[in-house]
């Protein structure tokens, strides 16, 4: 799995992710492949957790959408991902199926989002969560959710360095999470709380 995180705090959002892909039982580190599990998207990064074939899949799929792909708040960015999903059935041949039980078909996508605008979280259902302050995915959450949650209050902690903690508390403790940590950091356009519904928010 992985260490993915996102922070937004005082006129900076970012977002951070480890470098380590396994396969079962083995590891392949950044010493043999570069990986690389945050991309750009306009003006926004995307981090992902889950499967290595989600991508070159949502690279593929998220650029090359254009001016369709819009992440700058919650709505568009569950219409973004409406869209991905119809893509990803038609064009990507997902398997849309988790449970029998399941509300919904699945997108099977779990990722993390910082732009201009803030920091949002896409599950596999289409939810989509606007969050104030921090957020993780992967293996590694919990052990990041502490200990970005330790330090968020720190006056000499900029968002980016609450991003770097949070992903090195995960390379330290979850056994699928390795370094280096990549870190991106975005000046937000309107540093005022989000007036998105924030539930979900940490």
């Amino acid at each position: 799995m992985t260490t993915c995180v996102v922070v937004r705090k005082g006129t900076e959002v970012a977002i951070a992710a480890d470098a380590l892909v396994t396969f079962g039982d083995t590891r392949l580190s950044r010493a043999y492949e570069r990986n690389q599990k945050v991309f750009p998207v306009g003006d926004s990064f995307v981090a992902l957790a889950g499967t290595t074939a989600h991508f070159p899949v949502m690279r593929s799929l998220l650029v090359g959408m254009g001016e369709e792909c819009r992440l700058g708040s919650r709505d568009d960015v569950f219409r973004t991902f409406l869209k991905v999903h119809e893509k990803l059935k038609s064009e990507y041949f997902i398997n849309t199926k988790e449970d029998d039980d399941d509300p919904y078909e699945s997108s099977q996508i779990v990722c993390l989002i910082a732009n201009p605008h803030g920091i949002y979280g896409v599950y596999s259902y289409r939810e989509v969560f606007s969050f104030d302050r921090f957020w993780g995915i992967g293996s590694g959450r919990n052990y990041a959710l502490g200990a970005m949650h330790a330090v968020y209050d720190r006056p000499d902690f900029g968002a980016g360095d609450i991003a770097r903690v949070g992903v090195d508390a995960g390379v330290e403790f979850d056994k699928s999470s390795a370094g280096p940590i990549d870190v991106h950091v975005v000046a937000l356009q309107d540093v005022a709380s989000p007036a998105n519904n924030n539930e979900g928010a940490a």
